[in-house]
């Protein structure tokens, strides 16, 4: 007899246990089978930094939390409804996140002696046996032991058995939340085909889970979250690197151009490479150098060719690279270095999220070295912001830097792809030849918008001098002529400003043209201020919010939605940075708000952040 099944809106699930329990591909693979019924979704995954941390300890632990949903969502949710503790230091890293009332799922084994001592709890104190957890729903189960048992005819080693325990969870999951198990099935038989006994393993736990769901009596209910009412199209779930990928490669198909990625593995950009090595068939071409300097050189060579030039990087990698982007500056070729921000300085905190780059994309290199930047706000906007990045880089022969970050970088959500004719094209034009009225090639003339022309090198007539040192304006000879340095930067830096003609002017994202309260958000943040906003909005407040894809150079109508608002407030996972842009770009009084713990914000905090600022006296 089926048990029966309840309907509800949305749920908020955290997988959590060691680094080598499968968190992250339970999870993602829990988000690709809800992107396929049509839910909305947002994922946050949160993993040590070493390739193996200390099993059974806190900093070892990794999680991925999942919120999905019938109603359109913003952020992987502020707390979780169902805990997966695949161990002790599981439960104590995350229990802090679980609301009151929610699920705890408890594999048994991972709370023995050895892994509460890891955990730091004290000898004989046992979170599941000593009463702490009441005003919970605990379900306490031995996963390891029933996945060993549903695999015992399979010839293998318990410690290679124990790596499929992971899809016993996810078997109990798809079956709690009346799920379909075709999409992991099938990624099972891609993945291990070649390996029979290990996708035999697989398949067996999964199912185990499955059925452990429909037999014990602990579970009285199914529940099902209804498909979201998201506008017509073919969705899948994306990951905020693959969408940074493939917008990357529409552009170069788009500009007629071959895709050159030259650039040096770090976390938490190496996806991009990883993927854009797939795509071979669209022109691609992707070096793995030797170092960040010899990526973005080897980018610059490419560029110089006629190739679209871009090289990946994070924090650390950026500031290695800024000697060669001061020569694509000075050479005034087009190129894109893309940074995936993390938690900084130094290595800091490779895996954890933060936006603390911006002041370097501004200002971090040596002279005047102004450059256009752009960021993405979500998964799915790192393909329009890749995009754009290629468009202006292409369109004004100039290097442009591409801010993303490690939440949206491994975050996912639903992606509606676009049809390659949505797509407007790149017109890239290459000088190939001197005009009538040139008597030579005069390789720093420029059009109305600044820009110069691209010559490809081995064009007849149209040789030119190339290098870091300071160019004569027109001619591009070697000049120390300090007349002449002066102009060129001041030519330079009003070519990006010039950009400012060329990008859409600003929209307010949500609430009224004028008012109490502006909130001020860029990358990431986008998120948890729309769910805050919209939550204060709904509640009767004067609030709006702007989100700023191009931060270099401002869009020209920002300042005069600016001063329509008596408060201004930007929130950033730094220690203030937009923030102090602005008031030096438009003389304002706005207010930082500021998170650098290596996690996004939730929406419970800037809703309060918002409320005590329209409170405060002026």
């Amino acid at each position: 007899m089926s048990k029966p099944t309840q309907t509800i809106e949305d749920v908020v699930i955290k997988f959590a246990g060691d680094s080598g329990d499968g968190m992250q591909l339970t999870g993602s693979q829990f988000a690709n089978n809800t992107a396929l019924i049509g839910a909305d979704l947002s994922t946050f995954p949160d993993f040590p930094a070493e390739i193996r941390a200390p099993q059974g300890t806190l900093p070892g632990v990794s999680g991925y939390q999942l919120h999905f949903s019938s109603n359109r969502i913003y952020t992987p949710g502020d707390t979780c409804d169902v805990l997966v503790a695949m161990n002790a230091a599981a439960l104590k890293v995350n229990l802090k996140a679980l609301r009151t009332g929610g699920m705890i799922i408890a594999d048994t084994s991972g709370f023995d002696a050895k892994n509460l001592r890891l955990a730091n709890y004290s000898d004989g104190d046992n979170p599941l046996e000593n009463g702490s957890l009441q005003g919970f729903e605990l379900h306490k189960i031995d996963i390891s032991k029933l996945s060993r048992e549903a695999l015992k005819d399979i010839q293998m080693g318990t410690k290679e058995k124990d790596r499929a325990k992971n899809m016993f969870v996810l078997g109990f999951l798809y079956w709690l939340y009346n799920r379909d198990m075709a999409s992991t099935l099938q990624f099972l038989k891609e993945k291990f085909g070649k390996r029979p006994e290990i996708l035999e393993a697989n398949l067996h736990s999964m199912q185990a889970g499955y059925n452990y769901g429909d037999t014990v009596e602990a579970f009285s209910t199914r529940y099902i979250v209804n498909k979201a009412k998201l506008a017509p199209g073919r969705y899948r779930s994306i990951t905020g690197n693959t969408a940074l990928a493939y917008g990357l490669i529409a552009a170069a198909q788009k500009s007629n151009l071959p895709l050159f990625v030259g650039t040096y593995p770090i976390t938490p950009a190496s996806d991009i490479l990883h993927e854009l090595a797939r795509h071979k068939n669209f022109n691609v071409r992707t070096f793995q150098a030797e170092d960040e300097i010899a990526g973005i050189a080897a980018t610059i060579g490419a560029a110089y060719g006629g190739s679209l030039g871009v090289t990946t990087t994070s924090g650390p990698g950026m500031a290695l690279k800024t000697e060669a982007m001061g020569l694509a500056m000075m050479l005034e070729i087009p190129l894109v270095i893309v940074d995936v921000q993390r938690g900084g300085p130094s290595t800091g905190l490779p895996t954890k999220t933060e936006q603390s780059d911006l002041l370097q994309a501004y200002y971090g290199r040596n002279g005047e070295c102004p450059m256009p930047v752009v960021a993405a706000a979500t998964p799915c906007d790192c393909f329009d912001a890749a995009f754009e990045a290629v468009r202006i880089a292409l369109l004004h022969m100039t290097p442009v830097i591409l801010l993303s970050d490690g939440y949206i970088a491994n975050g996912a959500e639903p992606w509606r792809f676009p049809a390659s004719t949505d797509l407007p094209a790149i017109d890239v034009h290459f000088k190939k030849e001197i005009s009538e009225s040139e008597t030579s090639f005069q390789p720093y003339q420029r059009d109305e918008r600044g820009v110069r022309p691209w010559a490809v090198p081995g064009t007849k007539g149209l040789e030119h001098r190339i290098g870091g040192l300071e160019k004569e304006d027109i001619t591009g000879n070697v000049s120390y002529d300090p007349d002449n340095h002066q102009k060129m930067v001041k030519i330079r830096a009003e070519k990006v400003a010039l950009v400012a003609d060329d990008i859409p002017l600003q929209k307010l994202d949500s609430g009224p043209d004028q008012g109490e309260l502006l909130v001020i958000g860029w990358g990431s943040t986008f998120g948890a201020i729309k769910s805050a906003v919209q939550t204060l909005q709904s509640a009767g407040h004067s609030v709006s919010h702007v989100h700023l894809r191009h931060l270099r150079p401002f869009p020209k109508n920002l300042g005069s939605i600016i001063r329509k608002f008596k408060k201004v407030i930007v929130p950033e996972l730094n220690n203030g940075q937009l923030v102090k842009i602005l008031r030096d770009e438009f003389l304002i009084d706005a207010l930082p708000y500021n998170k650098i713990k290596g996690v996004p914000f939730n929406k419970g905090e800037l809703v309060d952040a918002f409320q005590k600022l329209m409170e405060a006296k002026a």
